[in-house]
């Protein structure tokens, strides 16, 4: 298994992934341009600065992430390139993310919030140890909707 990397991210790819990642299904509720104000932030320089990063494999870029930390907990958001999506490649990348989080930031805990209707990623984060903790509802893409926050609790102490 070729090891990832995580890599400030360019002006260049912030915009390939905003203007070429588009996922199939109801999974384009992920592609940026459906939320104007999310595409706005992730195009942005100084909004990306320290806290957004793309994930490589071998120089190719496989993913992004954004890390948010406060005090003991570290706020995660990610997405992995839509052609890698649906074929088993989510465990290895998020655990990657977990890991590399626990090491570089040392909280007591890492939050995420998923979208309610994403059962496939709502499974694979239980799996790797995110526990369900809130059902909240999110304006995004021009409406409302529900989503789950998410909770993996270190377990170093």
């Amino acid at each position: 298994m070729t090891k990832y990397q995580i890599l400030p991210m360019t002006q260049l790819q912030a915009e390939s992934i905003a203007n070429t990642w588009r996922y199939e299904g109801i999974y384009a509720f992920y592609d940026m341009d459906q939320d104007e104000e999310d595409m706005a932030e992730f195009l942005d320089p100084a909004a990306r600065e320290g806290k957004v990063f793309v994930v490589t494999q071998m120089e190719e870029v496989i993913g992004f992430c954004s890390i948010e930390s406060e005090k003991e907990e570290v706020e995660i958001g990610f997405g992995m390139r839509p052609d890698l999506t649906g074929k088993g490649n989510g465990n290895d990348f998020v655990s990657f993310l977990v890991d590399y989080i626990t090491k570089a930031y040392h909280p007591k805990k890492i939050c995420l919030a998923v979208a309610g209707f994403n059962k496939r990623a709502i499974t694979l984060y239980e799996r790797i140890g995110f526990q369900q903790t809130e059902y909240f509802d999110q304006s995004t893409n021009g409406d409302v909707y529900p989503f789950v926050r998410m909770i993996l609790e270190s377990k170093k102490d």
